[in-house]
């Protein structure tokens, strides 16, 4: 019955993210845990069963890849909920044991997104509380703030009722608690050194295709969003439509080379002449090397052509390259859907669009901190994300996606310009309101006048500081843990 009480509460905090929305659910589910964790069972398995509960249905949208690749990948994250299971347990019994458990889950946190393989944070409490008042700590301390208050607070509550004592320490916790809470509500929000506007224009020109098969047609794929700009030009000429500052196609708005295909490139090159404004096309491109492709952001001016360009610096393993390809390929059929690896770039995202510096991030990348954290403070004053979820149409990829989004321009103060194929295309205040959006599988053109910014929030100068404070934490309360239990059981040698 514990275990079975671990899963359900690993349930009710995926509940609480998109698309399901019920927020309140999340603090229920990590009081649950607590409690099994403190009076039931602590071991690493009640920790693995929650993280199954709160993956499993979280991730249900990598069944489109296949059964096994979402059982694979949710278990894998499971095992660092199994780790905060065991750091809960050892730090139980403190006096501080609120502060151990917030510190101690921000640090699996912090670890959970950066390995095996550069890490995969879906699933960070502050994607799942984008529309509640604490989120807003993210722009004081990053996502790891946001898990340290939530945890935190729900830990003192359990704390409270555990013991119902009326002690002035018991008190001062209580009401600390309710203070914390009550500040996000007026922790400030929206531009950081707001720096002038631009008209910006996101462009989702529709695919074909679904499913895994989104880009079957190729050419049809680039001449949608060709089109969809060039009526857009035409709109701007007959006076329907003010003239763009900039444009966003989305990631793989072409996937024909347009430095080696004649024919793509005048595609491109006709409809931003047309629309006489700077673009930013999402390309796939030849690599480096041979048997190699990169996914890029390439900067297209109306008068010369391709400019800066941004190769994407965190492919997705299994799904844009292989590790160990010739090892695993050998008995997984399905990785030879993914002939050819793409190339890590290797620098930020900061590229030169018109008159605004914009911070590019490629699909998956808005779930990573560090590379946020990167072209902010690179200089850029807008933050775009172009994807092509066009594969997870129909499922909850794309709310759980744009809502990371939203975090993102609530954390760096920053507008946020989301350019999908066929997804959820969206522009984000740097408040987090969204001030337009599209609907899935249809053909849109969205545009506003949006602020640009050029201050850094505390979020993105100590984010990652209080990440690796809190992993060098977790860490120190797991090595005290098991020497206080050496102790206990006398199993210390003297």
């Amino acid at each position: 019955m514990r275990w079975l009480g671990a899963l359900v509460c690993g349930v009710t905090v995926a509940l609480a993210f998109p698309p399901y929305d019920l927020r309140w659910l999340m603090p229920v589910g990590l009081a649950g845990l607590m409690v099994i964790v403190r009076h039931l069972d602590g071991s690493f398995g009640t920790g693995v069963l929650f993280g199954l509960g709160f993956m499993v249905p979280l991730l249900r949208w990598l069944t489109i890849i296949g059964v096994d690749a979402w059982l694979v990948l949710s278990l894998l994250e499971a095992l660092f909920f199994g780790l905060a299971a065991v750091v809960w347990r050892l730090t139980r019994h403190s006096a501080w044991w609120p502060a151990a458990y917030a510190v101690a889950w921000a640090g699996v946190e912090s670890l959970r997104g950066l390995v095996p393989f550069g890490g995969f944070p879906w699933g960070s409490l502050a994607f799942g509380l984008v529309d509640s008042p604490v989120v807003r700590y993210g722009r004081l301390g990053g996502t790891v703030l946001v898990s340290v208050v939530v945890v935190g607070a729900v830990a003192v509550i359990v704390h409270l009722v555990e013991h119902r004592e009326r002690s002035p320490r018991t008190l001062a916790l209580g009401l600390g608690t309710v203070a914390v809470i009550a500040a996000s509500a007026v922790l400030p929000v929206g531009t950081a050194g707001e720096k002038g506007s631009v008209l910006v224009t996101a462009v989702q020109g529709n695919v074909p295709g679904e499913g895994m098969d989104p880009f079957a047609e190729r050419r049809q794929v680039l001449h949608n969003h060709a089109s969809a700009t060039r009526e857009l030009a035409a709109e701007v000429e007959s006076g329907e439509r003010r003239r763009p500052d900039i444009v966003i196609w989305p990631e793989n708005s072409t996937d024909i080379d347009p430095y080696a295909d004649k024919a793509a490139y005048r595609e491109i090159d006709n409809a931003v002449r047309a629309i006489d404004a700077p673009t930013l096309v999402g390309a796939v491109v030849d690599g480096p090397d041979d048997g190699q492709v990169q996914n890029m952001g390439i900067v297209w001016d109306p008068a010369t052509g391709p400019g800066e360009r941004y190769v994407k610096r965190h492919p997705v393993p299994f799904g844009e390259y292989i590790p160990f390809r010739g090892l695993l390929t050998r008995y997984i059929d399905r990785l030879s859907q993914i002939p050819r690896d793409f190339a890590r770039g290797e620098e930020a995202g900061n590229l030169q669009v018109g008159p605004a510096q914009v911070g590019d991030v490629i699909c998956f990348e808005v779930a990573y901190d560090g590379l946020l954290r990167d072209v902010v403070n690179g200089g850029a004053e807008l933050l775009v994300v172009q994807t092509n979820n066009a594969t997870y149409t129909g499922t909850g990829q794309l709310e759980q996606q744009f809502a990371i989004s939203r975090y993102r321009a609530i954390e760096t103060g920053r507008t946020v310009v989301v350019a999908a194929t066929n997804g959820i295309s969206g522009i984000v205040a740097a408040d987090g309101t969204v001030l337009d959006v599209s609907q899935p599988r249809t053909r849109e053109i969205l545009e506003e006048q949006v602020l640009l910014g050029d201050g850094r929030t505390f979020g993105v100068q100590i984010g990652w500081w209080l990440g690796l404070l809190c992993m060098l934490a977790t860490l120190l309360l797991l090595a005290l843990g098991v020497l206080d239990r050496r102790r206990g059981t006398g199993t210390m040698a003297r």
